[in-house]
């Protein structure tokens, strides 16, 4: 798919006009963001610059890929947030890339405030991935382990 770069798209609105919105969505509709999609591509384009492949995401996270392949392409939503966690933690995502994540999924980002986020944070700045070891200190400091949920 070719790309218009942002700078061009940003070019165009700088003088537009409220009533030229629809010309604009329909014209560069190819380029602008869609949701679902966004998350989706996001989420794949991380885990390929890692060398990662989504079925070990699946499998990581304890889903079937039938089921990951659904949440990841939002054609079902997560029941949980811990899930989306979970592909991140599987796929080696930072703490900026697993914010940006949830974000894009419209789930709220790790927030350093809550106690539970605050240890899922703490693991992913040492850079560990394991689940059961993040259970294990999910755990030790009176938490719900981040597996708990759908399986």
């Amino acid at each position: 798919m070719e790309k218009k770069p942002t700078d061009e798209l940003d070019e165009l609105l700088e003088n537009m006009k409220p009533n030229q919105l629809d010309r604009y969505f329909k014209e560069n509709r190819k380029y602008l963001a869609d949701e679902k999609k966004a998350f989706y591509y996001y989420m794949k384009d991380t885990l390929a610059e890692k060398n990662i492949k989504l079925k070990d995401v699946y499998s990581f996270a304890g889903v079937s890929e039938s089921y990951g392949s659904q949440i990841l392409r939002m054609e079902k939503h997560a029941a949980s947030r811990d899930l989306i966690i979970r592909f991140c933690l599987s796929g080696h995502f930072n703490c900026d890339e697993t914010n940006r994540a949830l974000k894009l999924y419209g789930l709220s980002e790790l927030y350093a405030k809550d106690k539970r986020d605050a240890c899922i944070i703490v693991a992913i700045n040492n850079r560990i991935f394991d689940l059961s070891e993040i259970d294990d200190i999910l755990v030790k400091q009176g938490f719900v382990k981040i597996t708990a949920d759908e399986k």
